[in-house]
């Protein structure tokens, strides 16, 4: 059971210090999916992560992922009432980045129509529009807010300086930055990305803990370094590497959240096991130069 809760950003929101992720959530058997969703909050994750876009990689429409959510949502409302809905907008197939008025009020109306649910607890510009001025997508936001269609709103994939000018210019406060972090990408503890979320008191999700399945079955020395180191600590700890992966990863004093992707049952299940592990810093530091390929000074 994930029992360690903390609240999202300066909300009052109380979340999981673990985040269930549908990127592959996907399919047509209801039954199945809401058998996922229910081993994550018998896990005790009630932090739930999902996107607008999540569905095309899956050879689905735009927008599956949320859809399918709905329809579990529409058989069971009990379970909407249990968890805190994260989802993402500002992607379109072919475009890439689409962050205008119009297109974010639709994105954000399209969600709530597709998740079947009137208010979504955090929504996050899911990657910078470079067309598009922060003070635009502020007042967007803003908009929404004030008409209680999202309760808190943040930020994914946004470089240090594209956080800090969309928080110039937003009277609503961001409260998350969403960047992939794990033991073999570190960029986020290297380029300000988590510094700036402790100083600005956002709540940092980690997408891809697992570096897209790449520690799970590794193809390269760096990844197979890595992945042995996470073995000792995992060993010693009596869980998988995937726990180990997400301690490492919340071992960071930023507290960041790993987006654990699984759509195994069982391996759902085993999500609290990452509270076992423990790590000293010449264990976390040895992954560390492992995935920086070379020793700190």
């Amino acid at each position: 059971m994930v029992e360690k809760k903390r609240t999202l950003g300066g909300t009052d929101i109380e979340i999981s210090s673990i985040a269930w992720g549908m990127w592959r959530f996907r399919g047509n058997d209801i039954r199945f999916a809401r058998s996922l969703v229910e081993a994550a909050l018998e896990a005790g994750v009630n932090f739930f992560d999902t996107a607008d876009i999540y569905g095309p990689d899956n050879g689905e429409p735009f927008g599956a992922a949320e859809a399918l959510l709905g329809k579990v949502f529409r058989e069971s409302r009990s379970l909407r009432d249990r968890m805190v809905l994260a989802t993402k907008g500002g992607i379109r197939v072919g475009v890439p980045y689409d962050s205008s008025p119009q297109y974010l009020r639709s994105a954000i109306d399209d969600s709530l129509a597709r998740l079947e649910t009137d208010r979504i607890e955090l929504w996050q510009v899911h990657r910078p529009d470079l067309l598009t001025h922060p003070q635009e997508v502020a007042r967007v936001l803003e908009e929404a807010h004030r008409a209680g269609k999202i309760a808190a709103i943040g930020v994914s994939n946004f470089t240090t300086q594209q956080t800090a000018s969309l928080a110039q210019f937003s009277v609503l406060p961001l409260v998350s930055q969403q960047p992939q972090f794990s033991p073999i990408f570190i960029e986020p503890a290297q380029n300000g990305v988590l510094d700036q979320a402790m100083v600005m008191g956002l709540t940092v999700l980690a997408w891809s803990p697992l570096g897209g399945g790449r520690l799970a079955d590794p193809t390269d020395q760096r990844t197979r370094t890595i992945a042995a180191l996470l073995d000792e600590a995992a060993q010693e700890a009596g869980v998988g590497r995937a726990a180990a992966a997400s301690s490492w990863i919340m071992a960071h004093p930023a507290s960041p959240i790993p987006i654990v992707g699984t759509q195994n049952p069982k391996r759902i299940a085993a999500i609290p096991e990452a509270f076992k592990v423990s790590w000293s810093r010449s264990k976390w530091y040895r992954i560390f130069e492992a995935s920086l390929g070379d020793k700190l000074p």
